[in-house]
């Protein structure tokens, strides 16, 4: 089991980062809103090895509470790695435990790929298990759906888009393929102009 990467970035898009690790390249799939160290740079990423039948994957996190949250994701019976990965970028690690405390259904079926029951089983299967993976207080002060600090430029932009009455997967597929650097000014801006055409 890859648990930990520390290497110097190679390469960063928007999901994936390529980490140079004494001089090999893992491919490690990480949130599209994380912030990341800018190419050349070292970084290290807490991973996930998700092993299948015809291809293993690394994911990867800046922390440990975040990849212990998505490996407890995939203990929900029709969650795999994408759908944990979607609901920790869609909502961060914080307003994902904020939104299974408080049986936000609502806030679940904002994740791409889950619907009305898939959320239901989401909160049923892991209420009892997210308590224990992050700080229930900081969790509970999230308001839901609001993602992870305020310091991250999604979350600051799904709440303004918000704000201005766009449904959560409006502001989804208007935040989807926008650079993962941006700012949250920017972030807003960008989605605004998809959201006019």
């Amino acid at each position: 089991m890859i648990a930990l990467l520390r290497g110097v970035v190679a390469q960063l898009s928007a999901g994936e980062v390529i980490l140079d690790v004494a001089g090999v390249g893992y491919r490690v799939r990480v949130p599209t809103g994380a912030r990341l160290a800018g190419r050349g740079e070292e970084l290290t990423l807490h991973t996930h090895l998700a092993v299948r039948e015809d291809a293993m994957d690394l994911y990867g996190f800046t922390g440990p509470a975040d990849r212990d949250l998505f490996t407890v994701m995939l203990s929900v019976s029709g969650v795999g790695p994408k759908i944990a990965l979607a609901a920790i970028d869609t909502l961060g690690a914080d307003g994902l435990r904020a939104a299974v405390i408080a049986d936000d259904v609502t806030a679940l079926t904002a994740v791409p790929g889950v619907g009305k029951k898939g959320a239901q089983r989401m909160i049923l299967e892991l209420r009892s298990k997210v308590g224990s993976l992050g700080d229930l207080a900081t969790a509970g002060a999230t308001s839901v759906g609001a993602g992870p600090t305020a310091s991250d430029p999604r979350s600051e932009a799904r709440l303004a888009l918000g704000a201005l009455g766009y449904g959560a997967g409006e502001v989804e597929a208007a935040l989807r393929g926008l650079p993962g650097d941006a700012s949250a000014e920017d972030l807003i801006r960008l989605a605004l102009r998809g959201l006019a055409t």
